[in-house]
């Protein structure tokens, strides 16, 4: 493996682009690092001690910790990635971004323009409301987060953290000309496993301590790797639908009449439904946190925890209905039938038209079901290891090392990991160089309904 691994730096392109993303990498993280000016730090830092299971916290580990320390990085990557939800999801409802979408490179250079001016707008927007939010909140001392409140303080916020985001924008971009894989998803990728070495580190902690016995944390280490198997699953698992192209004479050749397949995921939506579920239900949380003491935010606290079982079960229930609703809008069975006729393609046994849209719905929405189901399981399963590791395993787990176990950072490391791979191992097969796996291939998502 380690021969394999040597042959990347043996390809001067593939060298330069990994050395590149690194670069990027390191880039990013420095920039999370770098606090915007009148901040209190230790106050801010005191106030997010409190507010990790809320809509803050779930920012906050899309940023890799930049969002609670205000970083010129803090706003992430998010914008850009919510501009480009709603830019595809207009795709499926509104005419004009239809026409874009149908029309090759030249619509494609519309839609990624139109999504960075929506990236700006969202994060001058979002800025704008961190700065605000910063200056109506304390520490639970009662201390000051902003030092020196004002529009002064508001401008300098939105100015820097817009600029950041677009920054982190383009260095995404780059990422995806000239490093490896995609670039987007790469910076989510390190913002999330920024958090796993300091879990890790506690764990260890808690081993050498003795709180936890020996036994209980190799458990947990073969049940992270059985949950990482099946996250892998549910993102590679696909029911593939056969199509057969009929046979045509164009000029003097005989064109068509071979095989091949629709790929449907089992999970089309992909981690989408979790970040949506989450959004919704962390918001009673965030409210809490803004409420003054009392009777009300005690009783908000306790009915919206993320362990209870009620939070649990709307959870999951959430989790099913948003990969019904994402799946709906960004796969269309009605065009892909239309594409296979156009074409000349068909569905062995069913008649083009209609019938292969209604075929390819009811096949989409039966396979969707075990995978929704699935994909809740996993979202609420380190919230049930957190519930239950006290009395199963001898000690609590942190929030941090549970995350590892399931949600929406577990389900992003896979893809995007899978992803970056199945790239690496393209540059060295097609070099004549063994690929990472000594049998088989590396796969990564599907193109169709990937995000």
């Amino acid at each position: 493996m380690l021969e394999k691994f040597g042959n990347i730096f043996k390809i001067p392109e593939l060298r330069d682009r990994v050395l590149f993303t690194l670069f990027i990498f390191l880039v990013c993280r420095i920039g999370a690092h770098i606090p915007t000016p009148g901040i209190n730090a230790q106050a801010l830092g005191d106030f997010f001690q409190q507010s990790q299971n809320t809509l803050f916290g779930l920012y906050d580990m899309f940023t890799g910790g930049a969002f609670q320390k205000v970083a010129i990085f803090g706003l992430g990557i998010m914008p850009y990635i919510s501009a480009s939800i709603i830019i595809q999801m207009m795709g499926s409802t509104v005419p004009y971004f239809q026409r874009l979408m149908k029309e090759g490179e030249q619509g494609r250079k519309k839609i990624t323009q139109l999504t960075r001016y929506g990236t700006v707008v969202l994060a001058a927007m979002q800025a704008s409301g961190v700065s605000v939010f910063l200056e109506s909140i304390t520490s639970p001392s009662g201390q000051s987060i902003v030092l020196n409140p004002g529009i002064g303080f508001k401008l300098a916020v939105i100015l820097m953290l817009t600029t950041g985001c677009l920054i982190m924008m383009w260095l995404g971009e780059q990422i995806t000309e000239r490093g490896l894989g995609n670039g987007i998803s790469l910076i989510i990728f390190i913002s999330v496993i920024e958090t796993i070495p300091n879990a890790f580190f506690d764990e260890f902690q808690q081993v050498a301590a003795q709180t936890r016995p020996l036994l209980a944390e190799i458990f947990l280490i073969g049940l992270m790797v059985v949950t990482v198997m099946a996250a892998i699953l549910l993102t590679q698992g696909v029911r593939k639908i056969p199509v057969q192209y009929a046979k045509r004479v164009v000029g003097k050749r005989m064109m068509g009449g071979q095989a091949t397949n629709i790929p449907l995921r089992i999970n089309m939506a992909g981690v989408m439904p979790i970040i949506f579920a989450q959004s919704i239900m962390f918001v009673p949380q965030t409210a809490a946190t803004l409420l003054p003491e009392g009777a009300m935010r005690d009783w908000v606290s306790a009915a919206f925890d993320w362990t209870a079982w009620p939070y649990l079960i709307v959870m999951w229930a959430l989790i099913i209905f948003f990969t019904y609703f994402y799946t709906a809008m960004t796969f269309n069975p009605v065009e892909v039938a239309d594409n296979l006729k156009r074409y000349g393609g068909f569905i062995p046994g069913v008649r083009p038209g209609k019938k292969t849209a209604e075929f390819i719905d009811r096949v989409l929405t039966r396979i969707s079901f075990p995978g929704a189901v699935f994909l809740g399981f996993l979202a609420i399963f380190p919230q049930l290891l957190m519930r239950y590791a006290s009395d199963l395993l001898g000690g609590a787990l942190s929030p941090a090392f549970a995350m590892i176990f399931g949600g929406t950072g577990l389900l992003i490391m896979v893809g995007v990991a899978l992803d970056t791979l199945q790239q690496i191992e393209s540059h060295l097969t097609m070099r004549h160089y063994d690929g990472l796996m000594k049998t088989g291939r590396i796969r990564g998502r599907s193109r169709m309904g990937s995000n």
